[in-house]
């Protein structure tokens, strides 16, 4: 890299070079934060604590990770099971809130980057760290949650974002790589996809998935079954809710990191969860994502249909705004926003009524609500019926209820029409 300069900070938590001591690095183990994690080290002469936090990630060695750490010079490496946490402080909060952003996204990166961003707060102060630095993009989301959250929670902290400055492009990464004896999975040969996961969900970035006219590979898919290779029965996923947050699967109580990854594994199986996604980032970009969400596509579905049956009308019409209110406040990365807690008090007060069983049918990448049950369900088969209500609706009362129901579009009408 032939750029030695290191950034001029243009914000007040942005780092000064020559005050930078000893940095609590967010470390996943990757080429990027591999990478970083020495290129700290040379340029400014500092010492390094790692920090990796598992929020779910398949197939992850986190012991691997640990050793690959203080192999390239980490103080400390530490490793932070948050996935109990992530699931009944994050997810538990978006399903109340049928979080989905630009009608597609259910947030699972957003919603864990606040908490990773908390920890490294949590572990920098324990470390004796002055300066924070995690791997994002100057194009993406993930730097806004972060630093976000940071100067939020520490201003004291500083941060600083390499792979937001340091111009490297892949190959010159792995020649970094190579040059400082920093292992690159697969040799020489550049991942296909820019991935991130967790108990919620999955994301794939780059390659073709940047041409809006190519069709999705298959080799994208890595957590659904291609709809067309799912099984040719369906199959019916019965999930249990208390006070909105989802308890059991089939009649099975588990807790809920258990759960997620059970509905997950059930749906996927099926096809159920893929999402071809144009999203409007903050920083502006309009982008392309492929998101494999079986476990958020199922639960979410089965709690909008819970919460239906036992809210009223009025409830019912006004909580979708409040729902994207609040997806949007976490999509920015504004988790700290008063405003959030404020709408968590109204979902939580809807939610404590939104208790019963959803059965859910799967299909060849359907996925179709199908029975429905609760001791707060709004609804009296008797009056749904056709046949004589009983005392608490008399049919012949309508004739007056429609007439003054109407009376202002009819006039309205009128006095348009003559």
């Amino acid at each position: 890299m032939s750029d030695t300069s290191l950034p001029t900070p243009t914000a007040s938590y942005e780092a000064d070079p020559a005050q930078v001591n000893r940095v609590l690095l967010l470390y996943s183990g990757g080429l990027d934060t591999s990478v970083m994690l020495k290129w700290i080290q040379d340029r400014y002469d500092a010492e390094v604590v790692a920090l990796t936090v598992n929020l779910g990630q398949p197939g992850e060695d986190y012991e691997v990770i640990r050793g690959k750490a203080m192999a390239l010079g980490a103080l400390e490496c530490h490793i932070v099971d948050a996935r109990k946490e992530f699931a009944s402080q994050y997810v538990a909060l978006a399903i109340k809130s049928n979080a989905l952003y630009g009608g597609g996204y259910p947030l699972f990166t957003a919603l864990g980057r606040p908490l990773i961003a908390k920890l490294a707060v949590e572990y920098a102060r324990r470390s004796g760290c002055d300066t924070i630095a995690h791997g994002c993009t100057g194009k993406g989301n993930d730097q806004v949650r972060i630093e976000t959250t940071i100067a939020t929670l520490a201003p004291e902290l500083k941060v600083i974002a390499p792979v937001r400055s340091w111009r490297m492009g892949r190959e010159e990464e792995i020649a970094y790589a190579r040059e400082h004896g920093i292992p690159v999975k697969g040799g020489t040969e550049i991942a296909p996809y820019s991935i991130d996961d967790n108990l919620w969900g999955r994301s794939s970035e780059g390659r073709w998935i940047e041409d809006l006219d190519h069709a999705p590979d298959d080799d994208v898919f890595e957590l659904v079954t291609l709809p067309e290779r799912a099984p040719d029965e369906p199959e019916v996923l019965s999930i249990s809710f208390e006070r909105g947050i989802p308890v059991a699967l089939n009649g099975q109580h588990m807790q809920l990191v258990e759960l997620l990854e059970a509905a997950a594994e059930v749906t996927a199986r099926h096809g159920v969860g893929i999402v071809d996604h144009i999203e409007d980032r903050i920083v502006g970009l309009k982008v392309r994502d492929i998101y494999e969400v079986p476990a958020a596509t199922v639960i979410l579905l089965a709690h909008q249909e819970l919460e239906k049956l036992v809210s009223t009308i009025h409830q019912n019409h006004f909580k979708p705004a409040l729902d994207r209110q609040w997806a949007y406040l976490v999509y920015a990365g504004l988790w700290w926003e008063p405003l959030r807690t404020d709408l968590d008090a109204y979902m939580d007060e809807v939610n404590q009524r939104v208790t019963g069983e959803i059965g859910v049918k799967l299909y060849k990448g359907h996925a179709r609500v199908v029975t429905r049950s609760s001791p707060n369900a709004i609804y009296d088969a008797s009056l749904a019926s056709f046949a004589q209500s009983g005392g608490l609706f008399s049919q012949e009362a309508s004739p007056g209820f429609i007439e003054l129901f109407s009376l202002q579009s009819r006039m309205a009408w009128r006095l348009r029409n003559d």
